[in-house]
Parts: structure tokens; sequence; C-alpha cells
């Protein structure tokens, strides 16, 4: 099975997850500091990319928001 992640980048997955849940739900989901005190892009990347268990969370976090995107449409 191909990975479904596979060509999408960290920087697409916070910035679609960021529009789809807000800021604030986004930090109720997955409660780290990037997301919950003054959030953005680019502070999210710094810190996901040397966090490799919180950006599994952010990985499974956007493909559940995907399914569920695709269940309901």
């Amino acid at each position: 099975m191909a990975d479904p992640l596979h060509g999408i980048t960290l920087e697409k997955i916070v910035t679609e997850l960021s529009a789809h849940y807000g800021w604030a739900q986004l930090g109720e989901q997955i409660p780290i500091r990037c997301f919950t005190h003054d959030p953005s892009v680019s502070s999210s990347l710094k810190f996901l990319r040397r966090t490799l268990w919180a950006r599994k969370k952010v990985e499974g976090l956007y493909l559940f928001m995907l399914k569920e995107k695709e269940s309901a449409g």
C-alpha cells in the first residue's frame, strides 16, 4: 500500500490543519506549545521537524481529517 503522505510537505499538513480546525482546536487535539502559545506555521515547522513523536501525531490527525472530508462529501 502506498504511503498516503508521500509527496505532501509538512508545511502543507500544518497549513491545512490550522485552516480546517483553527489553532485553538488544533492545540486541544494535540496539546503542544507551538499550537497553544502564539501559534504560527513557521514555529510549528521548527518544532515538528525536530520532534518525531509530535510530527507523528500531526500526521495522524491530518490523515483523520482527510478521511473525515472524504466521507462527508
